[in-house]
């Protein structure tokens, strides 16, 4: 059980009561959605991929074609529950003017977004392992588990961008995140977003995302997104992929992508690693003294793993 609820931490979709740091990195990707825990205080955290994107879109302006690479700067600092981070996005893309035309092409960065989120409401579920009395009331559902724990993010899109993907003004992004451990393996994360909000392209849009813990080392995860743009019609995207943990500090994924209600295909697949520098430490409150002292952890996780049965 130790393992796989290392695991599971290892996914970012469970949480240490009273505190947002983890063991083993804490890891947005590969999906889309996102937990509403933070990494923890002074830890930094790098998350960056590749992906590509075509489809065979006949509108007569259009990107068939997209390649590009993203990285997701996340620093915890001041509280557990807050979390600073950026996100920047470069890619090219090939553009279709007009069918009877020559594709040109526009490269430049097309995302720059700064933001933080914080953990509003932490659920906490009842520890069925201290239940010896009764294995049905052991094995029974934790009906608190229904309740999602709650976080709320806010962020900046700002405008320096390619001349390709320049908005007219900055604009905000605002996202509700929500999380259900339905037990020690199986977790959805929802996520509720506005964005582009103060500019004319606003768009509102959802993200669900169901993680399974296979074993120790994989994770696999099924996802669907919701896109609804004004003035276009909405778009349904699912997609799937797993991650791998090399080592507590380093993690290693891939994804793909597709819709199945539009009038056109399209695929998007990507591959990526997630890395941090790890700088906590716990903080250790000692009866009858009122001070407190900080104790850095020692030891890799296959140490803490196999220290105890």
């Amino acid at each position: 059980m130790k393992r796989v609820y290392l695991l599971l931490l290892f996914f970012s979709f469970t949480q240490l009561i009273n505190a947002q740091y983890t063991e083993i990195i804490n890891s947005k990707r590969p999906g889309f959605s996102e937990s509403p825990y933070s990494i923890g205080t002074d830890v930094f955290q790098f998350e960056t991929g590749v992906f590509y994107r075509t489809s065979d879109n006949k509108i007569i302006y259009s990107r068939p074609n997209t390649i590009g690479g993203e990285l997701f700067f996340r620093y915890g600092k001041f509280l557990e529950k807050l979390e600073i981070n950026a996100k920047v996005a470069y890619q090219r893309d090939e553009i279709r003017n007009n069918p009877s035309e020559a594709y040109s092409t526009a490269s430049g960065i097309s995302e720059l977004t700064i933001g933080a989120k914080y953990l509003i409401y932490e659920q906490k579920y009842t520890d069925k392992s201290k239940e010896v009395r009764s294995w049905k009331r052991r094995m029974a559902f934790d009906k608190k588990r229904l309740i999602p724990s709650v976080g709320a993010y806010v962020g900046v899109n700002t405008n320096f961008l390619g001349d390709e993907f320049k908005e007219n003004e900055l604009s905000i992004k605002g996202a509700v995140l929500l999380q259900n451990d339905f037990s020690d393996r199986l977790v959805l994360l929802t996520n509720l977003v506005a964005d582009k909000i103060l500019s004319d392209s606003n768009e509102y849009s959802y993200i669900a995302t169901m993680t399974y813990a296979i074993n120790y080392k994989w994770s696999y995860f099924i996802e669907n997104q919701g896109i609804f743009e004004k003035s276009f019609t909405p778009k349904f995207h699912f997609g799937t992929g797993a991650a791998y943990l090399l080592s507590s500090n380093l993690q290693l994924d891939a994804s793909v992508r597709t819709n199945f209600f539009d009038d056109y295909s399209f695929l998007y697949s990507s591959v990526g690693v997630a890395w941090r520098l790890d700088k906590h430490t716990d903080k250790i409150i000692q009866k009858n003294s009122p001070k407190a002292k900080t104790r850095r952890k020692k030891g890799n996780i296959f140490s803490r793993l196999f220290k105890k049965n």
